[in-house]
């Protein structure tokens, strides 16, 4: 383990599972695999854990219901439930409710990393990923579900306005501060 994650670990009181969450097309791919590349851990794309009728949803224009997302999100519990290394795991967990499930089949505590930006510059950076499943048209349906994590929550929130560099420095400070 790396020193920065040692340092993580026991600043984040032993926490280990984290989400990075937040609208389609806010980085958590990026994010995440950056983080665990510096941090010397576990990153899971939420995208590949999608039941296949989901991506051809999505695929098709047509944005997921709760029913929809319910197994998707257990599977997304189930693999932070795996003992093993530090985890980040890619999820948009939208709303509370999809936390809250996300928590309880974990059955550990599991921090979430909120990364937040202006509609305007993730439409952009959808534009600039060819050959994802989900289209620019469903932006508009993700920002009309999301609620932001709240205080009691312990989220960590960071702005995505800034160099990749900058954000992966910025929630590695912020969880090792336990910032909220």
């Amino acid at each position: 383990m790396s020193t920065a994650a040692s340092r993580l670990r026991s600043s984040a009181g032993g926490v280990s599972r984290f989400v990075l969450m937040g609208v389609s097309g806010c980085g958590k791919s990026s994010v995440g695999s950056a983080l665990a590349e510096r941090l010397g851990a576990t990153y899971v794309d939420g995208d590949d854990l999608h039941p296949e009728p989901n991506i051809r949803k999505m695929g098709a224009g047509l944005p997921l219901s709760d029913e929809d997302r319910w197994p998707w999100l257990l599977r997304v519990g189930q693999v932070l439930a795996q003992d093993g290394a530090m985890t980040f795991i890619g999820c948009s967990a939208l709303k509370r409710a999809y936390r809250d499930r996300i928590r309880e089949t974990t059955g550990k505590p599991v921090r979430f990393i909120h990364l937040a930006g202006a509609k305007d510059l993730i439409l952009a950076r959808m534009n600039a990923r060819p050959g994802h499943f989900m289209p620019c048209s469903l932006l508009d349906s993700q920002f009309a579900a999301l609620e932001p994590p709240t205080a009691d929550e312990g989220a960590v929130i960071v702005n995505i306005d800034q160099p990749l560099d900058h954000i992966v420095t910025a929630v590695i400070a912020a969880l090792e501060e336990g910032e909220r």
